[in-house]
């Protein structure tokens, strides 16, 4: 998929990638899906935004996290 729907620009949300024409970023819509909101619920909370736009969020996450970096995870051992 052709990410032409994500822009990042520092005079913008202080540069963080958010859908194109919006203040919304990519890391709000992957933290309203990772709390269990539909694309619809998003949707209708941003009636700006549209399953393609939902759609070229995660694709653009997905992207993201293909970089070599290295991200650790740490547990809590109760």
């Amino acid at each position: 998929m052709e990410n032409n729907l994500i822009q990042s620009n520092p005079s913008i949300m202080m540069g963080k990638p958010v859908i194109s024409g919006t203040r919304i970023t990519v890391e709000h819509i992957l933290e309203k899906l990772a709390e269990g909101e539909t694309v619809e619920q998003i949707i209708a909370a941003h009636p700006r935004l549209n399953e393609q736009a939902i759609h070229a969020a995660l694709d653009f996450a997905a992207k993201s996290l293909r970089a070599d970096a290295i991200y650790p995870v740490t547990t809590t051992v109760k």
